[in-house]
């Protein structure tokens, strides 16, 4: 496919792929400071295939949504043209099907083979990926056939610069736009030497500068040059100085923008302090865990961190705390009554929007179910199923969507083709479809379950079964047996009727 997008790799000062470091805060700060393109952190393919896609108005970000609601990859439009996606995948359809998935919202898409962590060479990804040019190979070329999007991959260099040039010419033939190289050796040679983590070179050992000119110099593609932080880049002037002397194509930066994000300005280094409180400001302003704030606030720190505020900063627990322990408290509360007013105003929005579309025919109430108020296991869905039998009706069906603002559900029930359903949203599927079942039976006139209804038939049924599985037990019958029997009393899923968002 052609690739539809302006991003370049050379002349670039790149801010690196850093764990628990490269979020959208650090991002956003790097590219304000000078930076040309800006690396996510690492991503798995197996987890962000688990995701879907939701468009955040509040924030005005897009969202890539773990099941258990927990936000994977956050970005915006501010650095949709200049980010690269960076993952972690020893399969090539797997990576291929997240490429597709986040393309639309990235300018590139970046395979890891140079992390030599043991969570990511297990699964036969990062720097175990060295050892399995042919894994490689068939990666690269995917993704390159297949999205259209630039393809990147990040490696490290081998133990022979001859095994390490002609992996590079073989890379090069797969048609990606660029490599970024990291001048340390990463010894994955066998299952045993992943476990011997002293044979792995760490930021102590020299970058090897002449391995990387030696591969910018066998290659037409560009060529990043990655790991110059400890020996070579102290300040803004290095980059070109590190550049040189790899004869590479661009910089890519890590441990010196993770110290502090304006490396990357041509004016020099902003006090540590206004770094901080920017970066704070989009922490806040995009909603960032605060664990994650916290974390990349202590690696600006550094030595600072046994001072006072240090001390404060550790012991936070909140992003409110963290503002608080630099001097910002007053712009969190600002910011956050924003964000709540503005939810406010699209949650009403949407509502007049959902009122003024709605099949007209739907029966609504605002009524939401409360476990509490029913006994154990006895819910309205179950009453409204057990009406419908008694009635020789359909079963239930019920039909529910989820709202991208909040991510709240709601529910329609039909029954005896009628349609009901509830106007408050929920939290859960689950919970939507009970207040559903919750507006039918009020407007049939049924009763839901409630223990204010007095006696509970089909808590009578139960006992009567239960006592019968005892009788049963006692001749020595298979429990198993009468399951058929409780089909009236256990609650049955509608996920069949549900459509996917």
């Amino acid at each position: 496919m052609t690739v539809n997008t302006p991003l370049c790799f050379r002349g670039k000062k790149i801010l690196a792929p850093m764990v628990r470091v490269g979020t959208l805060p650090m991002r956003l700060l790097a590219l304000d400071y000078g930076a040309d393109i800006v690396y996510c952190e690492e991503l798995i393919d197996i987890k962000m295939l688990q995701c879907k896609r939701v468009i955040n108005e509040v924030l005005e970000t897009v969202d890539f949504v773990a099941p258990n609601e927990r936000v994977v990859f956050r970005t915006c439009e501010r650095e949709r043209q200049r980010v690269v996606f960076q993952m972690g995948s020893a399969d090539a359809e797997r990576a291929l099907a997240v490429a597709k998935l986040v393309e639309s919202d990235v300018a590139g898409i970046d395979i890891n083979m140079g992390c030599p962590k043991e969570y990511s060479t297990k699964a036969s990804m990062g720097a175990a990926l060295l050892s399995d040019p042919d894994k490689i190979e068939s990666i690269l070329t995917t993704l390159v056939k297949g999205t259209c999007k630039p393809v990147t991959c990040k490696i490290r260099i081998l133990p022979s610069v001859e095994d390490t040039v002609n992996l590079v010419k073989r890379i090069e033939k797969t048609g990606i736009a660029a490599i970024a190289v990291h001048g340390r050796k990463s010894l994955v040679l066998s299952f045993f030497c992943l476990l011997e983590r002293k044979k792995e070179e760490r930021p102590q050992h020299p970058v090897r500068c002449d391995v990387i000119k030696a591969i910018s110099e066998a290659v037409s593609i560009p060529v990043i040059a990655n790991g110059g932080s400890h020996d070579f880049i102290k300040e803004y002037a290095d980059i070109e100085t590190f550049q040189k002397a790899t004869a590479a194509s661009s910089v890519m930066i890590a441990r010196a923008a993770m110290w502090n994000p304006s490396i990357f300005r041509k004016e020099g280094f902003c006090p540590l302090k206004d770094v901080m409180q920017d970066y704070i400001k989009y922490a806040v302003r995009y909603d960032n865990h605060y664990t994650n704030t916290k974390y990349c606030l202590c690696q600006m720190l550094r030595e600072q961190l046994e001072t006072t505020q240090g001390k404060k900063l550790h012991a936070a627990q909140s992003t409110q705390e963290i503002c608080e322990v630099f001097e910002m408290g007053d712009f969190y509360e600002e910011t956050t009554a924003t964000f709540e007013a503005k939810k406010t105003s699209l949650e009403t929005k949407t509502q007049d929007e959902d009122d003024q579309v709605e099949d007209p025919d739907v029966i609504k109430m605002a009524v939401r179910f409360d476990k509490r108020e029913y006994p154990p296991q006895i819910t309205p869905k179950m009453y409204l199923l057990e009406w419908c039998r008694k009635e020789k009706h359909p079963q239930p069906v019920y039909e529910t969507v989820q709202r991208p603002l909040d991510r709240l559900f709601c529910s329609v029930v039909t029954v005896a083709e009628r349609k009901y359903r509830s106007t408050l949203w929920d939290k859960s599927k689950k919970l939507a479809e009970q207040a559903a079942a919750i507006v039918c039976l009020r407007t049939l006139g049924v009763p839901e379950g409630k223990l204010c209804e007095g006696e509970n038939h089909l808590i009578n049924k139960r006992k009567r079964q239960d006592q019968e599985c005892l009788i049963n037990r006692g001749h020595g019958e298979d429990l198993a047996e009468p399951s058929h029997k409780k089909a009236n009393f256990i609650e049955e899923t509608s996920d069949m009727n549900v459509p996917k968002m």
